[in-house]
């Protein structure tokens, strides 16, 4: 079974070595299981795709860029790497370090004891209380209600899916946040 983590990057450029080194020490260990990272460069303007570029160099059997001409949105972005996922699971993170990849292997296990998604949710968010947190709850609850899907973290992209579920699904406006319902 082949591991695919989707990761859309804006202006990341400083992330990056980070969470490609967390990647490493988070996935290595899972023994028998190939991986790769899947970057989906979305028209960033800090150099991003340089060190993409650059990781991918160095890095070819684990590290796939997709770079777009412009910036599309986190969602374009996120579809577009699931285009080019070639893994039976498909991981989705942001690449702002808010989402530990050390959460991956335990979200894999799930996915092999039969889940079709798996969803990690933001404890430690890095977020004002007022005008992120606060609404972020207020959506998700009413977001459960209306779709009966109770999730903790509808706003957080770390996901884990069977590749089959993502199979011919177009995603398209802020879509990606509402793949589980």
């Amino acid at each position: 079974m082949k591991l695919s983590i989707v990761i859309p990057v804006y202006n990341e450029a400083e992330n990056l070595p980070s969470l490609h080194q967390a990647l490493y020490e988070a996935l290595d260990g899972l023994t028998g299981t190939p991986w790769e990272a899947v970057f989906v460069d979305d028209g960033s303007i800090d150099g991003s795709l340089g060190v993409l570029e650059e990781l991918a160099n160095n890095d070819p059997q684990h590290i796939c860029v997709v770079a777009l001409r412009r910036n599309f949105g986190q969602t374009a972005a996120i579809a577009a790497g699931i285009d080019h996922a070639e893994g039976e699971v498909i991981v989705l993170m942001d690449a702002d370090l808010q989402n530990d990849p050390a959460d991956i292997p335990m979200m894999v296990e799930k996915i092999n004891q039969g889940y079709d998604v798996v969803s990690g949710w933001r404890v430690d968010r890095q977020d004002t209380f007022i005008t992120r947190t606060l609404p972020s709850r207020i959506a998700n609850w009413l977001i459960s209600i209306v779709t009966g899907v109770h999730l903790h973290d509808y706003g957080c992209t770390l996901k884990a899916y069977r590749g089959e579920v993502l199979t011919g699904f177009r995603l398209y406006g802020e879509m990606h946040r509402f793949i589980p319902a």
